[in-house]
C-alpha cells in the first residue's frame, strides 16, 4: 500500500501482527547514519498499527484519552487520533475527522492514518531544503537555532512557525489529491472534516477545516477555569467562505426548516447541501468554491493552559465550550474524561432534540501538564493502555478499501466517473512552487457556536445528461 513516515526514535524493533519484525526509523540526530535521504524515512502504511504511542480507538495514552460513539444515523462517521513522540519526543498530533456522504467514514479513516504521515513528510522535506544536503535534522527544539540564524532567518519561533504553515498546507493539499485519485473509495458526494494539532514543546500549531472543533481549558487570574476557542467553523455563510463559494458560482442558503444551517449547493441542482466551507473530498463542489486548504494558526502555551479538546460537530451542537471544559475539569479521574463527555452530549441531544438522529460524537482531550492518573484509575474505567482492535458502539470494523460488512445506509450513492487512475497510497512530496494560493492572514472571524441539523449533506446531486458531472 502507501508509504509513510516512522517517528520512533527508539532503538527497539516494532512487530507486526503477523510476527514480521519491522526496523525502527531513527530520529534524524544522534544516530549512526553518515547520510539520509528521503526514502529512508518511508516504510509500508501496513505498519501503522505497530507504530508506538499511537492510538486511534477508544482509549487512553500517556497524556490523552479518547473515545468516540455512533449517533443515530447509521455507521459511526468520525475518526480520531492521538500520536504521542510523533516525530520526536514532547511532541504529539491529536486529530479529529468527521466524515460525511455515503463513503465519509472510510473518508474521515483515510485522512485520519494518512494527514499526520504527510505532515511529518513535508516538514522534513522543508526543514532539509532549508538546512541544504546533509542537514536533515529537526529535533522539536524551537528554543534556539544555530549561532547567527536569528539574524540570517528571524526569531526561532518566526522559523518553527513558518515550517509548520508549509507543512500543514502542502499536507491538507496532498490528502484531497490522494483521494481524488483513490482507485476504490468515491469521494465525489463523500468527505471529511479535519482538526488537528500538533504539541511541540510549548508551541500548539493547528491546522483545521470543516466545523469540528478545538477549545482549550485554561485558568484565568482569578485561577477560575475559562473556555477558549482555538479552531473557527468554517460555516458557508462566514464572509469570506460565502464570498468565495459565490465567486466560484456555488450557492449558499438555508432551508426553509432549518434556517439557522446554511449549506452550499451547486448552481443548477439544489443537491448537495453541504454545511461546511471547507472539507476533504467533496469534489462535487469543489469547482464551486469548497476547498480543502486549512486555516493554520499557532499559539504559545503557558502553565495557565490545562488541557485542550478536539470534538466532533455531535458534541458542539448540543454542549457549549463552557460546559465542555467544565465537564472535562470535573470529570473524577482524566481518563474518563473523553468517555463522560460523550455521554453528556448524548443526554442533550435527547433533551434539546427528541425528534432528531443524534449524531456520531468523537473526542480527544490532551492534558498539557503531561501527567495522567494512576493504573488503577485507567483499570477502574475499563480503559487499554493500547490501541484497541476490538469493535466498539456497534462500529463496523475499520478497513480502508471497504472490504468489510457493515450496516446499510440510508442514503443513495453516487459512482465518481474518473478515470484517474493515479497510484495511491504512496507518499510522495511535491513542491508546489508559488502556484498554490494560501488563505489571507488578515482573516479575523469570531467562532460561531454549534448549531443542530439532521445532516450534514442534504441529498446527492442528480446530474442530467446536459450537465455532466464537473
Amino acid at each position: 500500500m502507501g508509504g509513510c513516515v516512522s517517528t520512533s526514535s527508539r532503538s527497539t524493533c516494532s512487530s507486526r501482527s503477523n510476527g514480521e519484525t519491522v526496523s525502527p526509523i531513527y530520529g534524524c540526530c544522534g544516530q549512526k547514519r553518515t547520510k539520509r535521504t528521503f526514502s529512508d524515512h518511508v516504510i509500508t502504511m501496513h505498519n501503522l498499527p505497530s507504530v508506538p504511542h499511537r492510538i486511534f480507538m477508544n482509549g487512553k495514552s500517556r497524556t490523552s484519552c479518547i473515545f468516540t460513539q455512533q449517533g443515530r444515523k447509521g455507521i459511526n462517521q468520525d475518526a480520531m487520533i492521538v500520536w504521542e513522540d510523533f516525530m520526536s519526543e514532547d511532541v504529539t498530533f491529536c486529530g479529529v475527522f468527521d466524515g460525511h456522504g455515503p463513503h465519509g467514514h472510510l473518508v474521515a479513516r483515510r485522512v485520519r492514518d494518512a494527514l499526520p504521515i504527510k505532515l511529518l513528510s513535508f516538514l522534513l522535506a522543508s526543514q532539509s531544503r532549508q538546512n541544504g544536503p546533509g542537514k536533515t535534522c529537526f529535533n522539536g527544539n524551537t528554543k534556539k537555532l544555530e549561532a547567527g540564524d536569528s539574524e540570517k532567518d528571524g526569531p526561532a519561533e518566526d522559523k518553527s512557525n513558518s515550517l509548520w504553515r508549509e507543512a500543514y498546507l502542502k499536507a491538507y493539499k496532498s490528502m484531497d489529491k490522494e483521494l481524488k485519485s483513490h482507485p476504490n473509495l468515491d469521494c465525489f458526494c463523500s468527505g471529511s472534516t479535519a482538526v488537528t494539532i500538533v504539541k511541540q514543546g510549548s508551541n500548539l500549531f493547528m491546522g483545521y477545516i470543516g466545523d469540528s472543533r478545538a477549545v482549550m481549558g485554561s485558568k484565568d487570574s482569578n485561577d477560575s477555569m475559562v473556555a477558549i476557542q482555538l479552531t473557527v467553523d468554517l460555516k458557508p455563510d462566514l464572509p469570506r467562505e460565502a464570498e468565495r463559494i459565490k465567486r466560484c458560482k456555488g450557492r449558499v442558503f438555508a432551508l426553509q426548516d432549518e434556517p439557522e444551517v446554511p449549506r452550499v449547493w451547486l448552481p443548477f441542482d439544489d443537491a448537495p447541501g453541504l454545511a461546511m466551507a471547507r472539507a476533504f473530498g467533496d469534489f462535487c463542489l469543489k469547482e464551486y468554491g469548497v476547498i480543502s486548504i486549512p486555516e493554520f494558526s499557532h499559539r504559545l502555551l503557558t502553565d495557565r493552559d490545562q488541557f485542550i479538546v478536539l470534538a466532533s460537530d455531535g458534541v458542539w451542537d448540543v454542549l457549549s465550550n463552557e460546559e465542555v471544559v467544565e465537564i472535562v475539569s470535573s470529570a473524577p479521574t482524566r481518563s474518563s474524561a473523553a468517555r463522560i463527555l460523550v455521554d453528556a452530549a448524548a443526554r442533550e441531544w435527547k433533551l434539546k432534540y427528541p425528534t432528531s438522529k443524534m449524531d456520531d460524537c468523537a473526542v480527544v482531550c490532551l492534558f498539557l501538564d503531561g501527567k495522567m492518573d494512576l493504573e488503577s484509575d485507567y483499570e477502574e474505567q475499563g480503559f487499554s493502555s493500547a490501541t484497541i482492535q476490538s469493535n466498539h458502539s456497534g462500529n463496523a470494523i475499520e478497513s480502508d478499501d471497504g472490504q468489510k460488512s457493515e450496516p446499510s445506509l440510508q442514503r443513495n450513492f453516487t459512482v465518481r466517473s474518473s478515470d484517474e487512475s493515479d497510484t495511491y497510497g504512496r507518499l510522495v512530496v511535491e513542491d508546489d512552487g508559488n502556484g498554490e494560493t494560501f488563505p489571507g492572514e488578515d482573516q479575523n472571524w469570531s467562532g460561531l457556536e454549534g448549531v443542530t441539523r439532521v445532516n450534514s449533506l442534504v441529498q446527492l446531486p442528480r446530474f442530467s445528461e446536459e450537465r455532466p458531472n464537473p
